[in-house]
């Protein structure tokens, strides 16, 4: 790996990189990201490369470890591509094991067989899927910042290279001044795509234009929404993009440190950017006199605690600067006095990594897709009652209806959908009459929810939601810095209100209460945080009132979730007396002779809702 020190050694290399490539070489890419590691990929990685040295195959079959590409339902991932000659392309396995491995060598590579049992079958069609580029859940997206998430090695700089990879560097090294890089990000109409949707360009702009001659860039990637996994997916998978994309942004604002702050929790996201950062600066692509243009510029990694407040761009910078993670009041703006007081400019991942693609197709390329306000694309993760739980990469000005049916494949075991809670536990819950809503910045915040960080939660008919209002406030209370009152007490209560209602302690005014005191919360918090954190009460105030009213007035929970409101029978007429819920129940609640009807002592019973679980016959009953 030599320094490169003109653009033109660049381009030499990528063509050596290409060139290198065989063609006719069958290639294995095995999806090695968390969520595939925790379903056993790195087993199953050594067990392919046993399997092919004992066929005689070792060195004759590429092994790629790629990223997450986001079909997460189905992992691990083995995509088997075929040499050009080869009638398809390739052949994508689903929910592979180590156990398969020795099956894909000797059947689909040497004998050219198909393993049916680990293709993907259409539920709508019911038919089996063989290639990777026929599968539903891909075809229905648009795939942009995670074009090459499953495709490449993210531990190898050449395969970044080789796709193009710092080719809108150097182009914006040479071929751009630092204004023109700003215009042409302020034409695309990028919006922040770490929740609250500012322009891009016009933070660019107002960072370049002070006076400092010492100036800071920051990756925000501390993801921390619960069940939000996109930024990090992409550091894993690609983590070149980003720092490409903060190269060119420090151009253009003219910084040369930049600080990527990330959650220790993403230990693989770490390691991944660790091993980026390394190749980048033994090929020269950060330091002194980047690719000879007299650029200097250089990236530290600075890893978080796991503070949620710490996604406030203010408390992050304290955090960098080794102060307790507290929010500062604003004005001034990080772009004027930001990092040790001097102009700094922050971005989230899914931001930096749409630099170089709008630097290297241009802004009118970036903004043809999407609506009139909200340009591009968005990164969702879909997770809860869905069918595809993954990351999906769709359109912004989507409808929910086809995120979620379509793209997600509905709704699992024909429940009925209730509601989605986007935005995270700074979002808000949005009803099924509003299913063809369109996903943009603008449309939400009419509805009480805001596209946050691109995390979404779908629910359905068995959620309760004053419980899951209860559920976010719970998390922002706890994650709260404490630093204003308003933040500091009002969650509390709300959250106190909250658990009281649930567990059947609920009183006239709650509802009325509930309400004033998000608002106040919402009104007065000093950050981010406590400005939003009540978006989720207030949100399933406005569409589900009737569910708080149920809770409250009928001491009643009409999804049966809330245990202070619920009380478990046996039906007698079905029970068949198997004896399997009296034998399991925890409390010893439930008595009974074997062959008979059993019956449930409620004042022993915890409504734990394993008697529910377990019952083949439907038995248990919930009032």
């Amino acid at each position: 790996m030599n320094r490169l020190t003109t653009p033109q050694e660049l381009e030499s290399w990528r063509k050596a990189i290409r060139k290198s490539v065989d063609p006719d070489q069958p290639r294995l890419r095995v999806c090695d990201g968390t969520g595939c590691r925790a379903l056993g990929s790195q087993q199953l990685l050594l067990a392919l490369h046993q399997s092919l040295d004992e066929a005689g195959l070792a060195g004759k079959v590429g092994v790629v470890a790629t990223g997450c590409p986001g079909f997460c339902e189905q992992g691990p991932l083995v995509t088997v591509d075929l040499p050009q000659s080869a009638p398809r392309a390739s052949i994508a396995y689903q929910r592979v094991s180590a156990g398969n491995a020795r099956a894909i060598i000797n059947e689909t590579l040497r004998a050219n067989r198909l393993i049916e049992e680990l293709l993907y079958v259409d539920p709508v069609r019911d038919q089996l899927i063989v290639e990777e580029a026929d599968l539903p859940f891909y075809n229905l997206q648009t795939r942009r910042v995670m074009a090459l998430n499953g495709k490449i090695d993210p531990r190898r700089i050449e395969d970044y290279i080789a796709h193009d990879g710092y080719l809108a560097l150097s182009y914006a090294l040479f071929e751009m001044e630092p204004e023109s890089i700003i215009e042409e990000v302020s034409f695309s109409q990028l919006r922040g795509r770490g929740g609250a949707g500012f322009p891009t360009g016009q933070k660019w702009k107002l960072c370049r234009q002070q006076p400092d001659d010492v100036k800071y860039i920051i990756c925000n990637a501390d993801e921390g929404d619960p069940g939000a996994f996109m930024d990090r997916s992409i550091l894993e998978a690609n983590p070149h993009s980003i720092i490409e994309g903060m190269l060119i942004g420090a151009r253009a604002i003219g910084a040369t440190t930049g600080f990527i702050y990330v959650r220790s929790e993403y230990p693989l996201a770490v390691e991944n950017l660790g091993i980026a950062l390394d190749q980048a600066r033994q090929c020269g692509l950060l330091g002194q006199d980047i690719l000879g243009a007299g650029f200097d510029f250089d990236i530290q990694l600075r890893l978080g605690a796991g503070a949620f407040v710490c996604g406030e761009e203010t408390a992050l910078m304290a955090s960098i600067e080794g102060r307790p993670g507290e929010p500062r009041p604003r004005p001034p703006y990080p772009a004027q006095s930001g990092l040790w007081g001097k102009p700094t400019n922050i971005n989230n991942v899914k931001s930096w990594a749409s630099i170089p693609l709008i630097i290297a197709n241009g802004a009118e390329w970036f903004a043809a897709v999407g609506t009139p306000e909200s340009r591009g694309t968005a990164i969702f993760s879909m997770v809860g009652k869905i069918n595809n739980t993954g990351l999906v990469e769709v359109p912004m000005g989507i409808s929910l209806r086809e995120l979620i049916f379509e793209v997600g494949g509905g709704v699992p075991g024909g429940k009925t959908f209730k509601a989605v809670q986007i935005g995270g536990p700074s979002g808000g819950c949005i009803p099924a009459q509003h299913l063809d809503t369109l996903v943009d910045y603008d449309s939400l915040t009419r509805l009480g929810a805001i596209m946050g960080s691109g995390g979404l939660v779908v629910t359905d008919e068995d959620t309760c939601m004053v419980d899951l209002a209860r559920y976010f406030m719970n998390f922002v209370q706890q994650e709260s810095c404490g630093q204003c009152l308003p933040c500091r007490w009002g969650t509390q209560v709300m959250l106190n209100t909250l658990t009281r209602i649930c567990g059947g302690g609920g009183q006239p005014g709650d509802i009325e209460t509930l309400h004033r005191l998000a608002s106040a919360v919402k009104a007065a918090s000093l950050c981010g945080l406590g400005q939003t954190a009540p978006n989720p009460v207030l949100s399933t105030l406005r569409h589900f009132r009737a569910e708080y009213e149920a809770h409250v007035y009928e001491k009643h929970c009409p999804a049966g979730v809330c245990r202070g409101l619920i009380s478990y029978e046996i039906d007698l007429e079905v029970c068949t007396g198997c004896m399997v819920c009296a034998r399991s129940c925890p409390t010893e609640a439930i008595t009974g002779e074997k062959q008979q009807p059993h019956v449930i002592n409620l004042e022993l019973c915890t409504r734990c809702g394993l008697c529910i679980q377990l019952c083949k016959f439907n038995g248990v009953m919930v009032h």
